[in-house]
């Protein structure tokens, strides 16, 4: 049989003639029109049928029958993941074709044997689906004049990769976008610091203390409107209870101050979310989050939860599945059920995360793929398979990485998903680079794992960009503050007792850093040599950009090291000088990010607030005026006499400068041709 762009796609399921159905009919229509050229005869017909036999939930079958393409289910996710199956299999339309900038060789129709049959797997996982979260980049971007298009295709990635539920953006996010994420037959679930997914008690009563020892009545309230606006939603309903933010709640409520207070107060909040849950929709599936010093009281024993909750485990951020740190506290608790524990149980998963220490969110994760698959089998053997929730944050850094969960998720029987890092890379170079380029790309990636920062002794203590940026905002602002003592929010990193012990640890990683990832860069951009023109731009757009952005954060932060140790001995001129190269380097870092937004990405790097490189360069602007006010200060022109005038004017000081007073860009482009000679 042939189908083409003519081929007319109908539904014959009765019942599940939906709107998530009818929506993900109309893309494969779109993916029609990608791969077909405008056809000259008819095509034959792709019919969705209820199947004669029961199926498994979210199961389908596609075959060939009386000359049609037909696309068997018993559920509406069934049909949804059968037309994207087609799409993938049979269009050759990648799960991440938006977002890697896949593009298609049009011919007239497609041949498919009269014998074609194919099955989908049963999953690893009953709820699979990402957290949309720290979504700066992507709540800003406009696609198509639309703001709403992006998150549009965040789900229709995450449909294609077998997911079926989301938490569909932060605070006020995740409302705005639940209805499309529903139109789109994705399962809906909330941010964990958002029980039901309630209003924050701070925005609904901003003029109330958030205490609900003194407001029990109001809590009662917004958990029962979240109740109330969900009706009609598919949802697995968060339970928990946290601060005003992403915080526990005795930080803004001193009354809790033990543990068994706080674990008391949690346990009986989550059982009251439970019993409205279940008055209201009998049987809905209920899940809580063991993340932060939730997981430590309920390891304590400090913290019942209701017998039939899922029990959400969380990674530490960085892949492992240990109790994440917290400022200075890292105690690395195991976060995964015992062995012999038959509860139902998930996990909280971060491709993505930010922490203002270490963590990795316009990169993509430095721990490998084969750490990665390391973990998440280890997460299958204890049993979690009822619930995964990955934060993907704003997606495109991360694609390579979400994928290599999604073969996780989607691998079949538990036995069946083992060995597959290896083999996942090279399918994704092949399929998203090409046949040709495929081996040179899959050595990109190995080159940015290998090229990635040790900070710690611990295996997932790899540095994202947040380490090139933070740490040493952290630095820069305590030297300014206070020169004579240590920055204390860098004690979860380095033990040294003095400002200057900790410049000189940090220099010595960035100075690692540097040379890691320009050897990594050079590696990638010689690869792009001999690739197509689709090839190379996807190998800039992605581990290429990434680890540019390494390398020039990295030369910024040797350099800024350098200016604070010249500072602490009153070097200020040589400070100045040396703090200029590091603004230099980060306005780099961001300007590498910004010219890579082609076409469509217009805009999207636009608002990296949360690494902020950018901010980053400011801070050391600041620290450029800072210096230059104790070296040169308070009348400004010893400096500019040395750099501007011949030598036989700077000692002839009749009048003090003949021009205006140069600002600091100007004075130290004068110090980088004299001394850069």
């Amino acid at each position: 049989m042939r189908i083409n762009q003519a081929s007319e796609i109908v539904n014959l399921a009765g019942d599940y003639d939906t709107v998530p159905v009818r929506r993900a009919m109309k893309n494969l229509e779109r993916d029609l029109g990608f791969v077909c050229l405008p056809a000259k005869v008819a095509g034959d017909r792709i019919c969705l049928d209820v199947c004669e036999r029961e199926l498994g939930a979210e199961a389908y079958e596609v075959s060939v029958r009386d000359g049609e393409l037909r696309i068997e289910a018993c559920d509406e996710l069934g049909f949804i993941y059968g037309i994207y199956a087609v799409s993938r299999e049979l269009l050759g339309v990648r799960d991440f074709w938006f977002w890697n900038d896949q593009r298609f060789d049009k011919r007239d129709e497609i041949i498919v044997p009269e014998n074609y049959h194919l099955s989908s797997m049963p999953f690893a996982v009953r709820y699979r689906g990402w957290f949309v979260n720290d979504e700066v980049l992507i709540s800003v971007w406009t696609l198509e004049r639309s703001k709403d298009k992006p998150w549009e295709m965040v789900f229709e990635a995450l449909l294609r990769c077998g997911g079926n539920m989301v938490i569909p953006g932060t605070d006020r996010n995740s409302r705005k976008y639940r209805s499309l994420a529903r139109d789109m037959g994705l399962i809906i679930t909330h941010h964990h610091a958002e029980p039901l997914g309630a209003e924050m008690f701070a925005r609904a009563y901003p003029e109330l203390e958030a205490s609900y020892a003194v407001y029990p009545d109001k809590f009662h309230g917004l958990w029962e409107k979240a109740l109330e606006e969900q009706e009609g939603y598919k949802v697995i309903w968060n339970l928990g209870f946290r601060g005003q933010g992403d915080k526990p709640f005795w930080e803004d409520d001193p009354r809790y101050d033990t543990a068994a207070a706080r674990g008391e107060l949690m346990g009986r909040l989550i059982g009251l979310q439970y019993d409205l849950v279940q008055k209201r929709y009998p049987g809905a599936v209920c899940a809580a989050n063991l993340y932060g010093e939730t997981m430590e009281l309920y390891r304590g024993g400090y913290l019942k939860l209701p017998e039939k909750v899922i029990k959400i485990w969380g990674d530490n951020g960085f892949g492992a599945m240990v109790s994440r740190r917290q400022g200075n506290h890292n105690p690395r608790v195991l976060a995964l059920p015992d062995m012999n524990d038959e509860g139902a149980h998930g996990i909280y998963y971060h491709a993505s995360f930010y922490d203002l220490q270490a963590a990795n969110h316009i990169t993509m994760l430095p721990n490998s793929c084969d750490f990665v698959e390391k973990t998440l089998r280890e997460v299958l053997a204890h049993g979690v398979k009822d619930f995964w929730i990955i934060n993907c944050s704003n997606v495109k850094p991360h694609v390579f990485t979400l994928g290599l969960i999604a073969r996780m998720w989607r691998g079949g029987k538990m036995t069946d998903v083992s060995g597959i890092a290896g083999e996942y890379l090279r399918g994704y170079a092949s399929e998203y680079f090409g046949v040709e380029a495929a081996e040179k790309a899959a050595k990109c990636f190995l080159s940015y794992y290998g090229a990635a920062l040790a900070y710690g002794p611990n295996e997932d203590d790899h540095a994202g960009e947040q380490f090139a940026n933070h740490v040493m905002r952290m630095l820069v602002s305590q030297y300014m503050r206070d020169e004579n003592n240590r920055e204390p929010h860098l004690l979860w990193a380095t033990d040294a007792e003095t400002l200057r012990g900790q410049i000189e640890w940090y220099l010595e990683l960035c100075c690692q850093g540097r040379e890691n990832y320009t050897g990594c860069v050079q590696e990638c951009e010689q690869a792009a040599f001999g690739m197509s023109y689709a090839a190379q731009e996807l190998l800039r757009d992605s581990v290429l950009l990434q680890a540019k952005i390494y390398q020039l954060c990295y030369s910024g932060a040797v350099s800024a090291c350098e200016s604070l140790l010249e500072a602490l001995d009153k070097n200020y001129i040589k400070a100045f000088y040396h703090a200029g190269l590091a603004r230099a380097d980060y306005l780099a870092a961001n300007a590498a990010m910004r010219e890579r937004e082609h076409g469509k990405w217009q805009g999207f790097y636009a608002n990296d607030c949360l690494t902020d490189v950018k901010q980053t360069a400011w801070l050391i602007g600041n620290l450029m005026g800072y210096l230059r006010n104790k070296g040169d200060g308070p009348h400004f022109y010893e400096w500019q006499r040395k750099f501007l005038y011949a030598e036989e004017d700077t000692r002839v000081v009749l009048i003090l400068n003949m021009e205006n007073h140069l600002n600091d860009d100007e004075l130290f482009n004068l110090m980088r041709k004299e001394w850069e000679k």
